[in-house]
């Protein structure tokens, strides 16, 4: 099969960012989706539409909601596997449905990479997000191609199902940083500072992370147009707590950021971005009689 042609099978904000990079690279990329709608775009650019990419490509990039979903819609097409596919998983998922979803490849003779994206998709389409990846380190080196392409900076983190656990280690000091810019945004408001400048000065101070510069204005405009999903990353978390409970470690602040999530959903941005967090601190201190100014 030619090397040079690469499927994409979902195309939600991080399927249709890596699809954009892999057309700019010249790539020849067939597109499936639930829905054909969410290609068109794509297709306007030069990718082609695939009833069965499985059949077409060597190599094929996944990019789902869950572990389950992935299996769900590979299944359909497990006909189609041939010895030595490769199956680059973006899926943040499950570390033990993921291994166990490996070995199913692996039966078929399919090599198999969890490699989950840290970055929200406008990262991943700047070429500034970085894959975790776990599984064959054969089979990494075979599409260092793809992650040269897609990628800042792939790490290669052992056997099938460590690119997951480590995207899950990842996302909740990521999540953490974010809870806590938007909890000082409202703070630096309780108290009597104008949040925006109280912003600046953060950026300046030894408090700084990557996190301002993708959701500080994102916060302090309510611009909650989605980068990536706050619902999404609700089930992230909710991944984190269970594989913290599997190995019998409390995660306190991971579990306030669970039920700060859960609000947020409840007060309807589970669709927006995942900044839209700080809507929960917010409402919180609205309840309380206050004006907040945030």
């Amino acid at each position: 099969m030619d090397q040079r042609t690469v499927a994409v099978v979902g195309l939600g904000l991080m399927g249709t960012a890596m699809a954009e990079r892999l057309l700019a690279a010249g790539y020849r990329v067939l597109l499936h989706n639930r829905t054909r709608s969410k290609a068109e775009p794509l297709l306007a650019r030069g990718a082609h539409w695939s009833d069965d990419p499985l059949a077409n490509c060597r190599r094929v990039v996944i990019s789902l909601y869950t572990t389950d979903t992935v299996r769900e819609v590979l299944s359909c097409w497990s006909g189609d596997l041939r010895a030595g596919q490769i199956v680059i998983d973006t899926t943040t998922g499950d570390p033990e449905q993921t291994s166990r979803l490996g070995d199913w490849f692996a039966e078929r003779g399919v090599h198999y990479l969890d490699a989950p994206i840290s970055g929200s998709s406008e990262q991943t389409r700047r070429g500034e997000a970085t894959a975790l990846v776990g599984g064959s380190a054969e089979a990494f080196a075979q599409c260092r191609d793809l992650f040269d392409c897609l990628v800042q900076r792939a790490f290669y983190a052992g056997a099938c199902g460590s690119g997951a656990k480590m995207k899950l280690v990842a996302n909740l000091v990521l999540g953490l940083n974010r809870l806590a810019l938007a909890e000082g945004l409202v703070f630096a408001s309780a108290i009597g500072l104008d949040p925006a400048a109280a912003f600046e000065v953060l950026r300046g101070t030894v408090a700084y992370s990557r996190t301002m510069d993708t959701k500080g204005r994102k916060m302090l405009d309510r611009d909650f147009a989605p980068q990536a999903r706050l619902a999404q990353h609700l089930k992230d978390v909710r991944l984190i707590l269970e594989a913290a409970g599997q190995a019998g470690l409390p995660l306190p602040l991971s579990t306030t950021h669970r039920q700060l999530l859960e609000r947020a959903v409840g007060l309807g941005y589970g669709d927006a971005d995942n900044s839209a967090v700080i809507q929960a601190l917010v409402t919180e201190w609205e309840q309380n009689d206050t004006k907040p100014s945030c």
